[in-house]
């Protein structure tokens, strides 16, 4: 029997680049701050990011090259000691500690090449499913023709839609018949990149499924459901195959209009920007991923980020990507208010999405997903991640999946 870890060397190896980094970009932190007070500026004054001079430069340039020697020497004794050693099973603990690192700084990871960068795989108890026929039927001789895609949400995992005993893939398995399969990916980069990934997968794992396909369900929670979007985009503008078996998605929780808490996020780096006394401190902000900018507005584009900075404020809105045609879309929203009352809460949705964003209720008629009332559902008396678990949510999932 394999041994689970919490930690291998890979990890340690990752978290030395990380801290190396991390000390390199506190030093230019420092400096930035250092020199835009030693120019003694007005409070609005214009900020530098230039780096300080004479001794003083002297002095930052050594620290910097230190770490890096240090850093490097670490990274290479720590990539043998990996090779000799081999590799062991990761424990959900490592899994959920991993997927939210990815979560806040995925797009460095990977643009790093560290090791603790997740790779997209559609996966079973949390092992990757090798999209080869024969492999395939191995990993899942009991195959249905009625496939059920589980799509997570930001800085989380394809374990994790197992919460309090409960799984929503496990149960409409033994409850409808379906198969489920579990997308497993870095949710800091772009929307637009996993989108393109995923498509690719499920094209990938359509032209291999064992027997015939009757059907394929997508059920997607939170970003998941952005992801989600992404891919059929995507897979049309391609021609794949995969769209013509996609017979409905459920999402839940998708912040369809965006998250608040990602724009707020945003309004702090512009008021951090304007003194050159605090515009070092900016930097902080402006470490969280690619996946979570994408959250400002919902974007599943290229074109929305390709050539803007995603810190900068921006009255452009990401373009629009319609639903998927001829498919059965369906959307579960939460509130932590109570059903009779509470209306202020009732606005503030699950405590991430707000209900218009989780029913992509747009106040522009062009921009408003249109979902008839039959295909939407409102959970009282709960939060964001209440979603995974309770037992009206499934019973909901159920009365859907099943007409």
């Amino acid at each position: 029997m394999t041994k689970k870890t919490h930690v291998s060397i890979a990890d340690v190896r990752g978290l030395g680049r990380l801290a190396t980094e991390a000390t390199l970009g506190l030093t230019k932190l420092v400096e930035t701050l250092h020199h835009n007070i030693l120019r003694t500026p007005g409070v609005l004054g214009v900020p530098t990011q230039e780096p300080t001079g004479g001794i003083t430069g002297f002095i930052y340039k050594s620290i910097r090259g230190v770490t890096r020697v240090v850093g490097g020497s670490l990274d290479i004794v720590l990539g043998q000691l990996g090779r000799l050693l081999g590799r062991s099973e990761s424990s959900p603990e490592r899994e959920t500690v991993q997927a939210a690192l990815n979560g806040v700084l995925g797009d460095h990871l990977q643009e790093s090449a560290n090791p603790l960068a997740i790779a997209m795989h559609l996966r079973r108890d949390g092992k990757p499913i090798d999209l080869q026929r024969k492999a395939l039927h191995a990993a899942i001789p009991d195959a249905s023709g009625k496939i059920l895609l589980l799509a997570h949400g930001l800085c989380m995992n394809d374990l994790q839609w197992q919460r309090n005993g409960h799984d929503h893939g496990a149960s409409l398995a033994r409850d409808a018949g379906f198969t489920p399969v579990y997308l497993h990916y870095n949710s800091g980069l772009h929307i637009s990149s996993n989108g393109r990934a995923l498509a690719a997968q499920i094209e990938k794992l359509l032209h291999v499924w064992p027997v015939p396909v009757e059907e394929l369900v997508i059920l997607a929670h939170s970003m998941g459901g952005l992801v989600t979007r992404s891919a059929c985009h995507h897979g049309a503008q391609v021609g794949h195959h995969w769209l013509r078996h996609l017979n409905k998605i459920v999402f839940l929780g998708t912040p369809h209009l965006g998250a608040p808490l990602e724009r707020g996020g945003n309004w702090i780096d512009m008021i951090l920007d304007a003194s050159p006394y605090t515009t070092a401190f900016a930097r902080l902000g402006k470490i969280r991923s690619a996946g979570i900018t994408d959250l400002r507005h919902g974007s599943m584009l290229d074109e929305d980020w390709e050539h803007d900075d995603r810190f900068i404020r921006s009255q452009r809105r990401p373009a629009f990507v319609p639903l998927p045609n001829d498919v059965g879309c369906y959307a579960i929203a939460a509130s932590i208010a109570k059903k009779t009352g509470e209306p202020a809460k009732a606005l503030l949705g699950d405590g991430l999405v707000p209900l218009v964003s989780a029913l992509g209720q747009h106040k522009d008629a062009r921009r408003n997903l249109a979902l008839p009332k039959a295909r939407e559902w409102i959970g009282y008396g709960m939060n964001h991640m209440d979603l995974l678990d309770r037992k009206d949510v499934y019973a909901q999932l159920q009365r859907w999946l099943a007409d």
